[in-house]
């Protein structure tokens, strides 16, 4: 098993603290470096926990990255399913803000199992987070 569990409160408060500016960047100031690094680690630990395993890895430079997909386990040299991509898309898939199809062209995705990770996202739906609160 990964790393111990993180808190979904947690997990909640990091990604609702950049959630405006991941739904608009253009319009609401970038959040501090330590909010955006919070936001992407707990986001890809909580994957990292819902879905075990170690055949994709998923980088998001230069904040983090994971193992995760149950299959192979890779050990040496580069992983033969990688996804990659930057925090604003990363954070955007993460609370649902957008699909792995249409953040297509936002992300490098390689190996047969790279998409596999779709299915465990969103981490935490930002639209129906809101309309619970």
């Amino acid at each position: 098993m990964p790393r111990r569990a993180p808190d979904p409160a947690q997990v909640r408060a990091d990604l609702l603290a950049v959630a405006g500016w991941v739904r608009d960047p253009d319009g609401v100031e970038r959040p501090p470096r330590p909010a955006l690094a919070a936001a992407v680690r707990s986001s890809l630990r909580t994957l990292e926990h819902q879905a075990p395993g170690h055949s994709v890895e998923v980088r998001v430079p230069p904040f983090g990255a994971v193992q995760c997909v149950e299959g192979p386990r890779h050990t040496r040299g580069t992983p033969p399913n990688v996804v990659e991509t930057d925090a604003a898309t990363w954070l955007a898939l993460a609370l649902g803000l957008t699909t792995w199809d249409a953040a297509a062209d936002r992300v490098t995705a390689s190996g047969h199992r790279a998409a596999d990770i779709a299915r465990w996202l969103p981490v935490v739906d930002v639209h129906r987070t809101c309309e619970n609160d």
